[in-house]
């Protein structure tokens, strides 16, 4: 059974979907179940996959890894930024050489998220600090 706001992936061809109306019937390409992908987290400190938000004046802005930026190549980078705030979802798509970090010009709130996805490593969340 699918979720709000899940994202799901096929593992044959590499298809990456997101969830707007969940509670419906498990998803299927390529004929199999797509992947229910998990939100990794962990210390920004040592992770160069989670996402850092920064309150700015007119918004938000998210960089992928605090300390240490995360590699953006054609083998490994973060295919799309994507910020939640309330019941609003904000997203920029990445390419490879590209800096890994997005500005989104939104409303504050203290319900704020990010996510990122790297092609190599997945999903990737945090919350506003």
């Amino acid at each position: 059974m699918t979720k709000e706001l899940e994202i799901r992936k096929c593992n044959k061809c590499g298809n990456v979907t997101e969830i707007f109306h969940g509670e419906g019937a498990d998803l299927v390409c390529c004929g199999q179940k797509m992947e229910s992908l998990e939100e990794q987290t962990a210390d920004t400190a040592t992770e160069k996959h989670v996402p850092f938000i920064e309150e700015i004046e007119d918004g938000y802005k998210v960089v992928i890894g605090e300390n240490q930026l995360h590699p953006m190549i054609d083998t490994h980078y973060i295919e799309w930024i994507e910020l939640i705030v309330d019941n609003n979802i904000y997203r920029k798509k990445l390419q490879p050489n590209d800096k890994p970090e997005a500005i989104f010009k939104v409303e504050k709130s203290n319900n704020v998220i990010a996510r990122e996805y790297c092609n190599i490593h997945g999903l990737w969340k945090s919350n506003i600090q």
